[in-house]
């Protein structure tokens, strides 16, 4: 006691040390406490297949019904990793991953636009873009304009097709004046129609083949505008077959090579423009012959020469 009266100061530096003595001896449970805490939070973070997963340096001991991984040492990078496997824990990932289902990926990439109810502000929008479809938009006069040509230029190709189909298609009724053959428009101004059958129409192709075979297609349309001339005037027959087959009339018919012949692609389509209208010779064409080839010149001598299409020189 009489060291204590005479150092005042010993007293309360023992009382230093026995407070610091205490404070340690309370922190060192502590601090084993953290370390386990540590850890657990450690396999928290752990993923489902990382914690269901034996890793790489752990080996597997099967314990009763469960297979857990045994936390062995490994080392990265000079640091040493502690994995420990904790029951409680491994059996949240495993049901974590049992009650997880990927969403199909149609529905979270939903294309529907999303609809607000009760927003007024959105149905306004609406409402004016409505009335701003309603509204119709002016186009300038340079746009109708190109509209309206373009109209009548397939207007125009709807017609050359029209007309291409009946050339490859002939009328079966012909139409005639007076004077001359009529088109299917001008069918109100006729005095006469004639039906023709698919057998007049063969043998027009093969004359047609026989007298002009050698002839440019103009000079085979010219050909079967001589015979539907003919068909027209009253100084004729008055059947296309009447008319192929008058006496003294064509040399094929005489000579037989009429019967002989196959009508080609062109004369085909020379005899269907002629039906169709189309007029290489005038109306008042009725004779036709070859100067180089013909034995009687009767015709060149009595009647007017009109034109010569190919070696055929036409007359009136």
């Amino acid at each position: 006691m009489s060291i204590f009266k005479q150092n005042r100061w010993i007293l309360p530096l023992f009382g230093v040390i026995l407070v610091c003595f205490s404070a340690i001896i309370l922190l060192v449970p502590e601090l084993g406490l953290s370390e386990e805490r540590d850890k657990v939070y450690v396999g928290r973070l752990q993923s489902p297949l990382l914690s269901s997963a034996p890793g790489p340096g752990q080996t597997v001991v099967s314990a009763g019904d469960r297979t857990k991984p045994v936390a062995e040492p490994a080392i990265t990078a000079g640091t040493a990793i502690v994995r420990q496997s904790h029951p409680e824990l491994s059996a949240v990932p495993r049901a974590l991953v049992t009650a997880w289902k990927p969403v199909p990926a149609s529905e979270w990439l939903n294309t529907k636009p999303l609809v607000l109810k009760g927003n007024s502000a959105s149905a306004s929008v609406t409402a004016k873009n409505k009335a701003s479809a309603a509204v119709p938009i002016r186009q300038p006069q340079n746009a109708r304009e190109t509209r309206r040509k373009a109209a009548g230029t397939a207007a125009g190709k709807s017609k050359d097709k029209k007309t291409a189909l009946t050339k490859q298609h002939p009328p079966a009724i012909l139409y005639f004046s007076r004077t001359k053959l009529l088109s299917r428009e001008e069918r109100d101004q006729s005095t006469r129609s004639y039906a023709v059958s698919e057998e007049e129409v063969l043998l027009l192709q093969k004359i047609v083949m026989a007298e002009a075979e050698g002839e440019p297609y103009k000079g085979k349309v010219a050909v079967a505008n001589v015979v539907l001339n003919r068909l027209r005037s009253a100084h004729f027959p008055n059947t296309i077959k009447a008319v192929i087959y008058q006496k003294h009339q064509f040399s094929p018919v005489a000579n037989g090579r009429l019967k002989r012949v196959k009508p080609n692609q062109d004369s085909i389509r020379a005899v269907n423009a002629a039906l169709s209208g189309v007029k290489e010779v005038t109306d008042d064409t009725y004779y036709f012959l070859s100067l180089k080839l013909a034995q009687d010149l009767t015709v060149h001598h009595s009647q007017t020469f009109s034109e010569k299409i190919g070696n055929h020189s036409f007359y009136r």
